[in-house]
């Protein structure tokens, strides 16, 4: 009988992929399900978590998020109110009408989010039956410069910033809530914001609007795509570069992978690899994030795949996974590797997925784009 240590040691001492694949396809074989699990978390832990990347040590260049976009309209707001002095309605209006920008520091001042402060307007509208409310959409295009407002929605945008800060447009907040006013800057209204914009924030007050807001957060949220496509950008470039045949899923496809493939999953995975005979070779996902919870509930998405991918044959199921939240090997990563048959792959391992069945007979099917020459 094998014991749990000779097949870690034969899984490890693999020298190639493919022969760590058919070990991995002995596990269920040689061991009870009370002994599978272990061998999936030490494996794992052997030779696949060296390889993950915590990705949250970095964030996305968004110069939208930079100090120095923010710097250079705080100080066009700041100018055009004598650094918060001058905050009537009219003054207001008259900032915003000459730059719509300056929406940015004052919906930051208010503290709402840009879809809180749209709907904010259209209260205003309401009240003042007006026709200026705004959308989130064109929240966000004014406060990027790409568009600036007629003279109704100035007028409504302003009246609804200095509602806000006055606290005269939501009632007072029930026993256990608070306004989103209620904060260091916009205690006092106005006052407090003058006060702040010419004497300086004391460096704890800073610290804790970091702690009680949450760090980059706005800035996470924006470039939550690209961050998800990293992972999917990178194994595109790798198919590409070696002229593997295959599609990129989406939303727009997924009836086409259906009736192509008689792929019947849903939503489809992030892959599918072809022959020249338009028969399925692979399917691919890829999973990236830095937490065990949310790894643990990606994970189960594996499980369906390999159903799937039982469904249709055997077609070999592959993960690219990134973020340390993969760490948690027992009932994360450990998992995935049993629904792939150890196809487990991180940014740092990548080429070498293609050296796992069926990349090797498929590279070279697709003719690959020249490559610009250097200078």
């Amino acid at each position: 009988m094998t014991t749990v240590e000779e097949t870690v040691a034969a899984i490890t001492a693999a020298d190639t992929w493919d022969t760590r694949v058919t070990e991995f396809r002995y596990v269920p074989q040689r061991h009870g399900t009370d002994d599978q699990p272990k061998i999936y978390a030490t494996i794992a832990r052997e030779l696949y978590v060296p390889h993950l990347i915590a990705d949250f040590a970095y964030v996305h260049d968004a110069p939208f998020y930079d100090d120095a976009y923010f710097d250079q309209v705080y100080q066009v707001a700041s100018d055009g109110t004598a650094a918060f002095a001058n905050v009537s309605v009219d003054d207001l209006s008259t900032v915003l009408s000459a730059d719509a920008r300056t929406l940015l520091v004052f919906r930051t001042i208010c503290g709402l989010v840009r879809n809180e402060f749209a709907d904010s307007t259209t209260l205003v509208a309401q009240q003042l039956n007006l026709s200026g409310a705004i959308s989130g959409g064109r929240v966000d295009a004014a406060e990027r410069g790409n568009s600036q407002f007629n003279p109704a929605e100035a007028h409504v945008v302003a009246v609804t910033i200095d509602q806000l800060i006055r606290r005269e447009l939501f009632s007072d907040a029930p026993p256990g809530l608070h306004s989103k006013q209620d904060k260091f800057d916009t205690r006092d209204g106005w006052d407090t914001v003058r006060q702040l914009a010419t004497g300086g924030v004391p460096y704890h007050h800073f610290l804790h609007q970091r702690h009680y807001g949450g760090a980059f957060r706005q800035v996470l949220d924006a470039t939550s795509t690209q961050r998800g496509d990293l992972l999917e950008d990178a194994v595109q470039a790798l198919f590409e570069q070696a002229g593997i045949p295959h599609i990129r899923t989406g939303s727009h496809n997924q009836g086409d992978i259906a009736a192509r493939f008689q792929v019947t999953v849903t939503p489809a995975p992030d892959f599918v690899v072809f022959d020249n005979n338009d028969t399925l070779r692979a399917m691919l996902e890829c999973k990236a994030t830095n937490d065990g919870g949310t790894a643990r509930d990606k994970a189960a998405r594996f499980e369906r795949l390999r159903a799937e991918s039982t469904r249709l044959g055997g077609v070999p199921l592959l993960a690219v996974l990134g973020g340390a939240g993969w760490k948690r090997v027992n009932d994360t990563l450990g998992p995935v590797l049993r629904d792939t048959d150890g196809r487990v792959f991180t940014v740092d391992t990548l080429d070498e997925m293609l050296t796992v069945a069926p990349f090797a007979q498929l590279t070279g099917l697709v003719p690959v784009p020249p490559q610009p020459a250097s200078d």
